[in-house]
């Protein structure tokens, strides 16, 4: 028998629901409001205060975003790409093939998923000074190519996929790398659809590292250049502040309302809580 909430109690619990959202979208509705107006209304309230677009000109003309959004577009990409390709194989291996060392192989994957990125900064510093790519794109997306998570969920997607499937590709003579390519993939869509949306989100964002090994333009993604900007150098105009950090955003909020419902079915699917 299922216990159902008393009607004050439903009335409490949607409340607090209601005040946790509103605390929520406080700073990103100030942003708004203090972008696209004059900055003399950065600190006050007027239903009748003029909008402008002055705010995202001045902040476009007076850092290089168009360097910053190239970067962060050829980062991310490069990153998912490298991450949708190794982590197919190595969670394909995992599944399907039996060799020695593979389950203390999984288990050292699995540690790693334990491991915070923070840690390993001064290694992978050192690394790439070793490598020579300092203050490069290859050097800020080298570290996240190989994912623990995403091998951790492809395999297990793969597991639940019917052997049977795989037994009768190989009679029609498919190769092993045709069986993943038209039975393993395919069947995992969902699933790599929701680690390609927590991918792009995380790396879009990513700031410490890119911060550390990064220290011109022709390197830095959009949150190193949004923190540069927004320094003691450039003054504290909140409206220019707010625009910038809205430019930089807003294509991820997009794509969020856009497939909103794609992204919530694909974790559901992918069996992500």
């Amino acid at each position: 028998m299922v216990l159902q909430p008393s009607k004050p109690g439903l009335a409490l619990e949607t409340a607090g629901a209601w005040l946790l959202a509103a605390l929520w979208i406080l700073p990103l509705a100030y942003a708004f409001w203090t972008a696209f107006h004059p900055a003399e209304y950065a600190t006050r309230f007027d239903l009748f205060a003029p909008l402008t677009l002055q705010n995202f000109r001045n902040a476009w003309e007076a850092a290089p975003f168009s360097r910053y959004f190239f970067n962060t577009i050829v980062l991310v990409a490069m990153i998912l790409g490298a991450q949708l390709v190794l982590c197919t194989l190595a969670a394909y291996a995992f599944a399907r093939y039996a060799f020695r060392g593979r389950d203390v192989m999984f288990v050292l994957v699995l540690v790693q998923l334990m491991i915070m990125p923070e840690v390993l900064l001064v290694e992978n510093y050192r690394t790439m000074s070793v490598l020579g790519i300092l203050d490069s794109l290859p050097a800020i997306g080298l570290p996240y190519m190989a994912s623990a998570f995403g091998i951790f969920l492809l395999r297990q997607t793969f597991k639940t996929i019917p052997a049977e499937l795989e037994d009768a590709a190989r009679v029609e003579g498919a190769s092993a790398l045709q069986i993943l390519l038209k039975v393993y993939v395919p069947l995992a869509r969902p699933v790599y659809l929701a680690f390609a949306l927590v991918s792009v989100s995380f790396h879009w964002n990513n700031f410490l590292w890119p911060l550390v090994v990064t220290n011109s333009v022709h390197s830095r993604p959009l949150t190193v250049g949004l923190q540069v900007f927004s320094s003691g150098d450039q003054g504290i105009d909140w409206s220019i502040i707010t625009a910038a950090t809205i430019m930089t955003t807003a294509p991820l909020l997009i794509a969020f309302l856009l497939f909103q419902r794609w992204f919530v079915q694909s974790f559901m699917r992918a069996g992500i809580r």
